[in-house]
């Protein structure tokens, strides 16, 4: 501390203060102040480019917002065109027109018959486990933060499928009660997985590696209990195991309709916690998120949602991984693009089904080899880029 001859005191920065020791006027031929939003002394504010700056992020913003909706409405297009094709192809072609004049009540009776008894229950399976495959896919891959974050990755489906394998081998179910015991499967290998990764809270990384192993030791017990079973009741399994929407009925499309009617408002709900989780922890906290209730409340949806697709049609493969990275690429990474993605995974499926059923003439395919001939690649490009960029977790 010094004087400046004038009374006041100057400090080591050769700032003045007062003697009660307030900082004061700057001291003559001392350096400049510097300004608070400036890097250079005294630079002079910009109102113009602040605005300018302003303009540009709210023309960034609507366009964003515009490609978001032309990519959600070109989807929801889509999915009712390849709806209408799927009921029109098959032995008996029916005309597109007809289709539609079935959906409007102007249908012949055996036009009826062929597309609301048979083609029907199946493509709407199809389109709905597409949705919830799509859609549970889109929400551990945003609540983890982690592209290879999906119920088929971390062990949800390979819970369900051991369940349905031990049902069928074990106790000879089929129909209902095997659905219901992949429900009940996946949920309990939901609830072994989150408390085996529980450490004061659940984070994204060492959840996924949870459920990596737990799937390696389920896919071991499929595959004990395959091989204590007979070869008739191992091949129904294997069947069922591949994924597959051959002769589902609305016994099987019902059922599925009422659970999305229940999940789906709960994503709506939920969706908003969210976004602040996707911030990290504690600014989600720091935004009056109840952290631990919330990724308790969506993990508890999204595993329903692949308990109930799977329950209905088999472990389609590879949905829920990419549906929603393709639906962020379409959209360009515009937020969490749950819609979209639900879309995606339905017109995967759909068009998987149709594909796996016209690709050779007389051979009925099931749908999840043709998902998993189109995932698998996505696969291992998706760990080839991790491993490049050092983002292998």
């Amino acid at each position: 501390m010094a004087t400046n001859g004038t009374g006041g005191i100057l400090d080591r920065a050769g700032s003045e203060r007062t003697p009660s020791g307030a900082p004061g006027t700057r001291p003559a031929g001392g350096p400049p102040r510097r300004d608070r939003g400036g890097d250079r002394p005294d630079s002079p504010r910009r109102p113009g480019a602040t605005e300018s700056a302003r303009h540009a992020v709210a023309r960034a913003r609507r366009g964003q917002g515009l490609r978001n909706t032309a990519v959600t409405l070109g989807l929801a297009v889509a999915v009712p065109v390849v709806l209408v094709v799927s009921l029109s192809l098959g032995d008996f072609p029916v005309p597109a027109s007809e289709v539609l004049a079935w959906f409007v009540g102007g249908a012949q009776p055996t036009t009826d018959f062929i597309i609301g008894g048979l083609r029907l229950p199946r493509a709407l399976t199809g389109l709905l486990v597409g949705v919830a495959l799509g859609l549970s896919g889109a929400l551990f891959q945003s609540l983890l933060r982690n592209p290879l974050a999906s119920p088929d990755i971390i062990g949800i489906t390979s819970g369900a499928s051991a369940s349905a394998v031990i049902s069928i081998v074990v106790f000879g179910a089929s129909g209902a009660a095997v659905s219901i015991g992949a429900v009940c499967g996946a949920l309990v290998t939901a609830l072994a997985i989150y408390l085996l990764a529980w450490r004061h809270g659940v984070a994204g990384q060492r959840l996924v590696l949870v459920g990596i192993g737990v799937a390696a030791i389920l896919t071991a017990v499929i595959s004990y209990v395959m091989t204590r079973s007979r070869v008739e009741t191992a091949e129904a399994a294997l069947v069922w195991l591949t994924g597959s929407l051959h002769s589902r009925t609305w016994a099987h499309a019902t059922p599925l309709l009422w659970c999305l009617a229940v999940l789906l408002p709960l994503v709506v709900v939920l969706s908003r916690p969210l976004r602040a989780l996707q911030l990290g922890d504690d600014s989600a906290a720091g935004l009056g998120v109840r952290v631990e209730r919330s990724r308790l409340g969506l993990i508890t949806v999204g595993v329903a949602l692949a308990a109930v697709a799977t329950a209905a049609a088999g472990p389609v493969s590879f949905v829920a991984l990419v549906a929603a990275p393709i639906a962020r690429r379409l959209t360009a990474g515009a937020g969490l693009a749950l819609l979209p993605s639900a879309l995606t995974g339905g017109l995967l499926v759909l068009t998987a089904d149709l594909i796996a059923l016209h690709l050779i003439d007389g051979v009925d395919f099931p749908v999840g080899v043709i998902t998993g001939l189109v995932g698998a690649p996505y696969l291992l490009w998706l760990l080839a880029v991790s491993n490049r960029g050092g983002r292998s977790g």
